[in-house]
């Protein structure tokens, strides 16, 4: 994918798995630790088939604002180009939202949660 990897993207699920990198970014990625505050994990089931195969998994899991400053979502930043951005945007079903947040460690980052 072309664009030197520059925008900074938290995952906790399926993007952090080296098959689902190399199917939207033909490349494997490396990242850093940080956790996303306020938020919880449930599970949302994946109806799109190419998510499902590529992923191997029909359920997913999605962050969700819980309103407890406790709560905490592990996960890992990954530097990406735009047009990894947007293959990131493709790959995410219409139960995803991409906003853009503070993390842990106080950087920025975009993050898909609960549309």
């Amino acid at each position: 994918m072309s664009g030197a990897p520059s925008i900074a993207l938290f995952s906790y699920g399926t993007l952090r798995q080296p098959e689902v990198q190399l199917a939207n970014y033909g490349r494997p990625l490396e990242g850093e630790a940080d956790a996303l505050l306020g938020h919880r994990l449930v599970p949302v089931e994946i109806t799109d088939p190419d998510v499902v195969r590529v992923s191997g998994k029909a359920i997913h899991t999605i962050a969700v604002a819980s309103g407890d400053p406790a709560d905490r979502v592990a996960g890992i930043v990954f530097l990406l180009s735009e047009a990894e951005l947007a293959a990131t945007d493709a790959y995410e079903t219409d139960s995803y939202a991409r906003v853009e947040t503070t993390l842990e460690s106080g950087r920025s980052a975009w993050v898909y949660v609960l549309a």
